[in-house]
């Protein structure tokens, strides 16, 4: 190495010289500024310590002298010792999930990605760390208490009073663009040229409003489970929940098992909706207590959206509608609660609303989406209320753009999804152009990435060392992910030996 540095016979050799010395002195400088702005921590789900650190963001930067809130995220650093220049930075979903408390799970999953990159997870404005703007935990509370829409609503404006005395309670500012532009200023604080982005769900939306602000800081791009900006989320949930739902009826009527345990079932879901309201006692997912209710059409429809998003879960919804028409409701209510008993995708509901009260409601009156036959519009119908009140941010109109990627993009779909399904990803691709490539996995549901077939997929994806052989990468292998089969109960007599 010093031999080379010595040998400069010419004045080329000279210039290269030189441009190599300054090159290295500003990546030099690039390091230890990075090196400045993270400190060894811990934090809960790591064996090890971790990297973390924050930027201070002006809530309104339009006035960079107002209110400051500090943008925390960490950084799990690369294995090997010969790292990567560019960063993985995982935006969460939501909106409102903290991409803190996903770091763990998604580092063990994501591995591989972590031998010569670093991962980065950015907690966004108003989740997390960063200036969170969290509601109270109402999950514990009597389902009848939760399901009083007098009750829920008078908590929400109670909620947003609270938000509003914080000395960052200005909720016109957590929009999905300006919190994009914290997470270039954390780039920034890192020293990165470029990064690669991964998103799944609302993270999908922040990544593509990521990649149209700053273009050219974008290596690579995955998105998972498309939330397009240009859709009013509200009413395409009823849509495409009716679609999965009804995808799921008609694969037990074309499978043996399932028809033969549930011959019924789509005569005994409408037979289920007719009978409502109706008193109940059921058993609160949660608590574990009986409680004596009027169980609604709301509550149900609620209780069978969760479900669809996992495959797993949906193979039990057969056997909990045929339970519930029975008079059993135990089955239902506890797969609505699986979902909910996730901690790390508990959501900063004042984030939530500030962004879909901002981006998706506007939208609604124009919206295409027609609801549900039987999901209807009663989950809009939450949103407009409480929108109706809550502090509204400004959002340009070229938010809801999609240019064309000059980076190699990956959108990957579940064939399940019954919130941002294959039509999402299909239109979403087709706008960014010939260096995007759309992956469906037929039988996944909602988010694909961590499936062991997918995860391989990503990984040579980001890990290509041009954009030629990233926007060929082979994902022929989600074909062969079957979809779990329809639950059927354990009995007695399956259970004796002969």
């Amino acid at each position: 190495m010093f031999l080379h540095c010595l040998a400069l016979p010419n004045h080329q050799d000279l210039s290269r010289y030189l441009l190599s010395a300054v090159l290295g002195s500003l990546l030099s400088f690039s390091t230890a500024t990075a090196a400045q702005a993270l400190s060894p921590c811990r934090v809960a789900g790591f064996s090890t310590q971790v990297q973390c650190g924050s930027v201070q963001r002006a809530l309104n930067p339009d006035q960079p002298k107002s209110a400051q809130i500090d943008v925390h995220y960490v950084v799990v650093p690369a294995l090997a010792r010969r790292k990567l220049a560019d960063p993985v930075f995982l935006l969460a979903g939501g909106p409102g999930q903290s991409a803190i408390n996903l770091a763990p799970p998604l580092t063990k999953q994501l591995r591989r990605l972590n031998n010569r990159r670093d991962l980065v997870f950015v907690d966004q404005r108003g989740t997390g760390r960063s200036a969170p703007l969290q509601c109270d935990d109402d999950q514990r509370s009597p389902l009848a208490q939760q399901l009083d829409p007098v009750r829920r609503s008078a908590l929400m404006r109670q909620c947003l009073g609270l938000l509003q005395k914080l000395p960052y309670g200005d909720l016109r500012f957590f929009t999905t663009s300006l919190a994009m532009q914290d997470i270039d200023a954390v780039r920034g604080a890192l020293g990165a040229q470029r990064v690669n982005l991964i998103g799944g769900s609302y993270g999908t939306r922040a990544a593509l409003e990521y990649a149209r602000q700053f273009p050219q800081q974008v290596r690579r791009m995955v998105i998972d489970g498309v939330a397009p900006p240009d859709i009013a989320l509200p009413a395409s949930v009823s849509t495409d929940s009716q679609s999965a739902f009804n995808a799921l009826l008609a694969s037990c009527e074309q499978d043996t098992s399932c028809l033969k345990a549930y011959p019924k079932l789509r005569g005994d879901w409408a037979a289920l909706l007719a009978q409502l309201p109706q008193a109940v006692t059921l058993t609160h997912p949660l608590t574990g207590a009986q409680e004596r209710l009027t169980l609604t059409r709301e509550m149900v429809l609620s209780s069978v959206r969760g479900p669809l998003y996992s495959p797993a879960l949906t193979s039990a919804l057969p056997y909990a509608i045929t339970q519930a028409k029975q008079g059993r409701y135990d089955a239902l209510m506890g797969l609505s609660g699986a979902l909910a008993s996730n901690k790390s995708d508990r959501l900063a509901l004042g984030m939530h609303l500030s962004v879909v009260c901002a981006e998706d409601i506007p939208r609604l009156a124009t919206s295409t989406d027609k609801p549900g036959a039987d999901f209807g519009g009663e989950f809009g119908q939450l949103y407009i209320d409480t929108c109706a009140y809550w502090p509204r941010g400004a959002v340009a109109d070229a938010f809801y753009t999609i240019p064309a990627s000059n980076a190699p993009v990956l959108v990957l779909s579940g064939g399940l999804d019954p919130v941002t399904p294959v039509r999402h990803g299909t239109r979403i691709t087709q706008a960014l152009g010939s260096k995007a490539q759309h992956v469906v996995v037929p039988n996944a549901g909602h988010g694909v990435m961590t499936l062991e077939c997918m995860r391989d997929v990503l990984y040579r994806f980001i890990d290509s060392e041009n954009d030629a052989q990233a926007t060929a990468i082979d994902a022929s292998c989600v074909k062969t992910i079957p979809r779990p089969p329809a639950f059927m109960p354990v009995t007695n007599t399956a259970l004796t030996t002969p």
